[in-house]
């Protein structure tokens, strides 16, 4: 089976509005060691992962999650946050998804924009917990 991929258009009001996003989730031995440096970063800096994190849905588990990382040491977190990034490549022609390219930084304006994609890609990798869990 092939590694799960999604496209994003941004739905909400600002810059970025229409712009499409091509999404892919990590390797399984990048995704493992993702997790295992964030779990180690948040254990270091006493953060504690909710009881009920596998039963949390998608969407909260991928909003906790990111929480999670945002209460690391920025040192940590920013190299963690920016692998999720590394995710994410821009569709320049919505109306042509087959060709996609690296990130740069022009391609992005909105803050909340940037929140959104690292929530969908932490979304993209964290639905094993849902499968494991039903």
């Amino acid at each position: 089976m092939a590694r799960k991929e999604i496209f994003y258009t941004v739905d909400t009001k600002g810059r970025d509005l229409g712009k499409v996003f091509f999404i892919r989730e990590m390797s399984a031995t990048q995704a493992e060691w993702w997790a295992i440096r964030a779990g180690m970063a948040m254990a270091r800096s006493g953060t504690e992962m909710p009881d009920n994190f596998a039963d949390m849905g998608i969407a909260a588990m991928a909003g906790t999650g990111l929480k999670m990382v945002s209460q690391i040491p920025a040192a940590e977190a920013k190299p963690l946050l920016d692998e999720l990034m590394e995710c994410v490549q821009c569709v320049p022609d919505a109306s042509n998804q087959s060709v996609k390219r690296k990130l740069i930084d022009d391609d992005i304006e909105e803050i909340a924009t940037r929140l959104k994609l690292r929530m969908e890609v932490f979304k993209l990798h964290v639905d094993f917990f849902t499968a494991a869990a039903s």
